[in-house]
């Protein structure tokens, strides 16, 4: 946990005067007991007006002063912690958006929600609890003890009795809670994933009638979140009796003996006063580091899976010298290029030879599970590859910064992904600084500009969250426009016309081989229709490449392909 107040440093002066207000605040609660006894022993015993009315005076400043250096300290501490929380969300936020897909994998979309949103809010009340507690209990524990013992120092051994007793009591609670509130992390974690996909998938769940299948699995999930809950507040229900048990006895015991003293002539009745509100103000300064001692466990819970994704490092970074790129433009070769997922036995493709070129359409084609969509991920380095090279522009991906291979290629992913913001926002993303026209004729091109100038709004009409207002046809062509806007020198389309019926695919094929030009084009489909007129295409089977060449001369020399065909075409359509 420490290692993330680091982040404190920008606050150094705030921290500095928060802790030098408590300290006064801390101070003058110790000075009025002994302003209390005074009045009463010098005071009302001994008729003294004057004394009372001059030593009330000072207690209602004093009492004034450390009021307002509370006001003001709680003031800073809010806005440390505000601020420590906002830059801790900020570093894990733009720390995960280096990652490559592999620590996306590993830790998981949901996990990194919670570690970003909840982890983070565990921190940061963990730290307001902090400055406003562990700064005034130490002070108070201790100020009071030497106070309470120049007052009565026989007395004092009741303390040394009690304080042992509350001291154990805290560090057995928060020893037995420590597990507790690291389960229920992974439980939020484990819930916000059940939830997360059941509102994603709401569609499939519902079309095959699986409703009451979620319901289970939330409730399940919802129920082990509980039971952990339950337990923690359990142990939670012993601790404040417990602590109030040995306060009051504390006390109890404090005044019977004071009382004895007064008795034998020992002790005046001020002081006795003084003492039992210095040992209210020891205990309450173990009571706040006793919540301390339960906060900070489930903080210290929440800080190792903050510091968990902080220290992952990306699988891969820039290279510390990297090349630019050489030659023609828009040039894309594999060679003899393997891939295996992590934790994965078997590769997921083998010896990958191919070349793809300026001007040219590249299609890839195979069944369920070939490794189509693996491929094309490796050409902007989502991935690594475990041999060989992919080359871009004579160059490999792994020599250049991902920024500039990234701003060569436009990708269109599988599934569809667009953003909250108008149709208009959606195109511009793609290239930020475009025009209206490059807007528009982007999404002519993607066969998009009919349904969105049907829109209330045109262009500026909302895009609702995740597309929920479009069909899948509408969000694939949005996407696509989004690519065509930025004008690369390589496409990617990953299957990116499925939903698209076959005029409109028809429709945009045509029009994307006017508007590619001289780019490199490379399609991912299940579609044989899509892929017939490919300059190139390249049939996969289990991460193998059986057959590449034009369509009709994989008619003759590749059996798997002529299989896909025949699964897809009538003899006629294929002769």
């Amino acid at each position: 946990m420490l290692k993330l107040f680091r982040y404190l440093k920008p606050y150094s002066w705030l921290l500095v005067a928060a802790v030098a207000l408590l300290f006064l605040q801390s101070l003058s609660d110790l000075y009025l007991p002994t302003l209390m006894s005074d009045i009463v022993d010098k005071g009302i015993v001994q008729k003294d007006t004057g004394y009372i009315w001059s030593t009330g005076g000072w207690m209602l400043l004093i009492a004034l002063g450390g009021t307002i250096c509370s006001v003001i300290a709680m003031y800073l501490s809010s806005r440390i912690a505000i601020g420590f929380g906002r830059d801790l969300r900020g570093k894990v936020f733009h720390h995960v958006g280096n990652f490559t897909l592999r620590e996306f994998d590993a830790v998981g979309t949901a996990s990194l929600i919670t570690r970003t949103t909840n982890d983070v809010q565990q921190m940061q009340q963990v730290l307001i609890m902090m400055l406003r507690m562990m700064i005034s209990a130490p002070i108070m524990g201790i100020g009071g003890l030497i106070m309470a013992y120049n007052r009565d120092h026989i007395l004092t051994w009741i303390l040394a009795i009690s304080l042992p007793v509350m001291g154990l009591t805290i560090w057995f609670i928060a020893s037995k809670g420590m597990p507790y509130f690291k389960v229920m992390q992974k439980r939020i974690d484990k819930l916000n994933l059940v939830l997360r996909e059941f509102l994603v998938g709401i569609r499939v769940v519902r079309a095959f009638n699986r409703d009451e299948h979620e319901k289970e699995r939330f409730t399940g999930a919802n129920w082990e979140l509980t039971d952990t809950g339950i337990r923690v507040n359990k142990l939670m229900a012993f601790f404040m009796p417990a602590m109030m048990l040995i306060m009051n006895f504390t006390v109890i015991a404090v005044t019977w003996f004071a009382a004895k003293r007064i008795d034998i002539g020992e002790m005046q009745v001020g002081d006795m006063m003084a003492f039992v509100q210095y040992v209210f103000q020891i205990m309450f300064s173990f009571l706040m580091a006793s919540f301390m001692f339960v906060m900070v466990p489930r903080a210290q819970a929440s800080a190792i899976r903050i510091n968990e994704v902080l220290a992952m490092e990306p699988e891969f970074d820039d290279p510390a010298s990297p090349k630019s790129a050489k030659g023609q433009k828009g040039y894309v070769e594999f060679k003899d290029v393997s891939f295996r997922y992590p934790g994965a036995e078997q590769p997921v493709l083998s010896g990958i030879t191919f070349k793809a070129e300026p001007g040219e359409v590249t299609a890839i084609i195979g069944g369920t599970g070939s490794g189509k969509s693996t491929l094309i991920q490796l050409i902007p380095r989502f991935y690594d590859v475990e041999n060989g090279n992919v080359l871009v522009d004579g160059v490999d991906v792994r020599e250049m910064t991902q920024e500039a291979l990234r701003q060569k290629i436009g990708f269109v992913p599988q599934k569809a992904v667009l953003f909250t913001g108008t149709a208009a926002d959606n195109i511009r993303f793609g290239k930020e600084d475009a025009t209206d026209e490059e807007v528009r004729n982007a999404a002519a091109t993607a066969q998009a500009l009919d349904f969105i100038q049907e829109m209330e709004q045109g262009f500026d009409s909302m895009i609702s969250q995740g597309g929920s207002n479009l069909s899948g046809g509408q969000k694939q062509r949005l996407s696509i426009a989004r690519a065509l806007v930025r004008k690369p020198e390589i496409y990617i389309f990953d299957d990116s016309f499925s939903a698209l019926d076959y005029k409109t695919d028809a429709r945009l094929r045509a029009a994307l081989r006017h508007e590619t030009g001289d780019a490199t084009v490379l399609i991912v489909a299940q579609r044989v229709s899509t892929v017939v007129d490919a300059d190139r295409i390249i049939v996969l089977e289990d991460g193998r490449v059986a057959g590449m060449g034009k369509h009709k001369e994989l008619l003759s020399t590749c059996g798997v392909y002529r299989e896909i065909v025949a699964s897809q075409l009538s003899e006629e359509e294929i002769a």
